[in-house]
């Protein structure tokens, strides 16, 4: 039984092409037939010239990266293996939080100037600037705002 696991997930990954989830390469989102969209949209995006995916959506540091792309590869797997996914690919909370802190780490010169070094409400990058490095892409970005947002009347 433990052989026919370890061969039957051996295969998996080697069918959906796993080993290319490794890299930095951007072109391994495209392996799901969902993402073209999204790649064909950054390729003609300013951030191509400075950033592939794993920049904004993964933590930068080795274990964090390894970890998100190992906890997103297994979902995705799940959802479209299943057939279970949304029309409209929308965001992870814990995925949101990610890519809105490599925003203000690349960005810290702006976004400190912007908040302020004292300011304790969160600004959101994300919620206005939710299709820069995707900016062709025909997504729809829902209203919700993150957690730790205030409602626009609130935030400042």
């Amino acid at each position: 039984m433990i052989g026919l696991t370890v061969g039957l997930g051996l295969y998996t990954f080697v069918y959906a092409k796993g080993y290319s989830y490794l890299t930095n390469n951007p072109q391994a989102c495209t392996n799901c037939h969902v993402m073209q969209e999204y790649y064909d949209a950054w390729e003609k995006s300013g951030h191509r010239a400075v950033a592939v995916c794993n920049d904004c959506h993964t933590p930068h540091n080795l274990v964090g990266k390894y970890l998100t792309k190992t906890e997103n590869g297994f979902f995705h797997s799940l959802a479209f293996t299943s057939g279970r996914f949304p029309d409209n690919i929308t965001i992870r909370e814990r995925d949101y939080q990610v890519t809105e802190s490599t925003c203000r780490s690349c960005h810290s010169a702006i976004t400190l100037a912007i908040a302020g070094p004292h300011n304790t409400k969160t600004i959101s990058c994300i919620r206005c600037h939710f299709d820069v490095g995707h900016s062709a892409a025909g997504f729809v970005m829902s209203d919700r705002t993150s957690p730790s947002e205030k409602p626009d009347d609130e935030r400042f």
